[in-house]
């Protein structure tokens, strides 16, 4: 049985330490807002409460933060660099550090930080910087994502 291979995928032994992928830009939407509310269950009046958010430190609703972070995850998948050799996503080390508000633009940075081997034959370790900034270069989140890449020799 093969896998369907993205056509930029990469084997782990194809990555190279210092690579960057940067993913094209995408608007957070008041939408987007009220899916993941819907879909996570997480109603935080922070979120979906105009009236609450803007007297908050905010003054503003604000997109949840995990929400963005899954922003991020797509913007790999639509990069293509691990569809079809990524094997598991096996945690990160992050941080929130501003605000996405409703008509925020933001972009994703992949920097390969570092490869490691794996326990698991056939599979290497890769370790992602990953910085979202929005639409004045403001870091909003960052930190390092761990992932479990197929090696071409077992391909």
């Amino acid at each position: 049985m093969s896998l369907a291979i993205h056509p930029a995928a990469k084997y782990w032994e194809e990555f190279q330490v210092g690579e960057v992928f940067s993913s094209p830009a995408r608007t957070v939407t008041e939408a987007d807002i009220a899916n993941f509310c819907g879909v996570s269950g997480d109603f935080n009046p922070l979120h979906s409460d105009k009236t609450f958010a803007s007297a908050g430190l905010f003054g503003e609703p604000i997109a949840h933060g995990l929400l963005v972070l899954s922003i991020a995850t797509g913007a790999m998948s639509r990069l293509g660099f691990v569809e079809g050799t990524v094997e598991a996503f096996l945690g990160l080390n992050w941080r929130f550090t501003a605000p996405v508000k409703i008509g925020d633009t933001v972009r994703v940075e992949f920097k390969v930080k570092e490869k490691k081997e794996s326990k698991k034959a056939g599979h290497g370790i890769l370790v992602l910087e990953v910085i979202i900034k929005n639409q004045r270069s403001d870091v909003v989140q960052q930190g390092d994502w761990y992932l479990l890449i197929r090696k071409k020799s077992s391909a």
